[in-house]
């Protein structure tokens, strides 16, 4: 659900074109209607925020793990110049045809390739990136990161979204549950890890932003 505070700042923030708006719209839509779990989407902020991120830094190649229904991989594929690509890695093959044609509305089809499968062998042979995206279950987050971490350049960045989960990881008594429990271990050992340097945005459900020494 839409905060107020979240309101306010997509109706301030201009980064999209208006058929990458209609496109992301129709994702949008197609996710509420069609899946379970519409909040796993990331959102116009955050989309923007990925956006930019990509245009700024000049990234040509990008790792996600997690697809989902393609809105944050379209979002990062805005951003790429001629010739860059994202590699994103999906386990359920069951939003495939919809991912694929809301990405066609986006015009980004032939920037994104699409991996089925477990991330977790499919990720070695992928080569280096620029960018890593992490969004996925989130209690394999600390392996996801062991993982993708070998596969990114010195001084590339490692996003790893929901990291505040809602506020869960920081209560007094935080939840027993698996996810919350693992993004707690992940977010105290990231923290600690001096192969790289990391800072944690209150954006959305926590965006971890993570670079590489």
């Amino acid at each position: 659900m839409e905060t107020p505070c979240d309101k306010y700042s997509r109706e301030h923030s201009r980064i999209f074109s208006p058929v990458q708006e209609a496109a992301l719209d129709w994702i949008e839509r197609a996710t509420n209607i069609r899946t379970n779990y519409p909040h796993m989407l990331s959102g116009k902020i955050q989309g923007a925020f990925l956006k930019m991120l990509v245009e700024l830094t000049g990234a040509s190649r990008i790792l996600e793990v997690g697809t989902f229904t393609g809105y944050s991989a379209a979002c990062l594929a805005f951003g790429l110049g001629d010739g860059g690509v994202v590699d994103t890695l999906e386990l359920n093959d069951e939003l495939e045809e919809m991912t694929r044609e809301g990405w066609d509305r986006a015009g980004v089809s032939d920037r994104i390739c699409l991996h089925i499968g477990d991330a977790m062998e499919l990720i070695p042979p992928l080569g280096v990136y620029d960018i890593a995206f992490i969004d996925a279950n989130k209690r394999e987050y600390a392996a996801y990161f062991e993982a993708v971490l070998p596969h990114v350049k010195s001084g590339g960045m490692i996003l790893v979204d929901d990291t505040l989960w809602d506020g869960k990881v920081y209560e007094e008594n935080p939840s027993c549950d698996a996810q919350t429990r693992s993004l707690i271990a992940f977010n105290d050992a990231l923290v600690s890890d001096t192969r790289v340097e990391s800072v944690l945005l209150p954006l959305r459900h926590g965006l971890t932003l993570v670079r590489k020494l």
